[in-house]
């Protein structure tokens, strides 16, 4: 199961729930993506980051797309 490198986010399980309470499982997966990035100023690597830890770390530097 592939999990974004920088925050952990990974795939969720849990149940739905119908009105008359009846459950079955579902997961809820995180929008994964493989960018090649330098993060920190390190070497550039391909690693799977979140759409929202992407945005995030291009927007404050602490993220490089190469």
């Amino acid at each position: 199961m592939a999990k974004d490198a920088i925050t952990g986010a990974h795939t969720g399980f849990g149940n739905n729930r119908s009105h008359a309470l009846n459950s079955s499982r579902r997961s809820w997966k995180p929008n994964l993506q493989k960018v090649t990035v330098k993060i920190n100023g390190q070497g550039p690597q391909k690693v799977y980051l979140t759409a929202r830890t992407l945005k995030a770390g291009l927007k404050n530097g602490s993220i490089e797309r190469v």
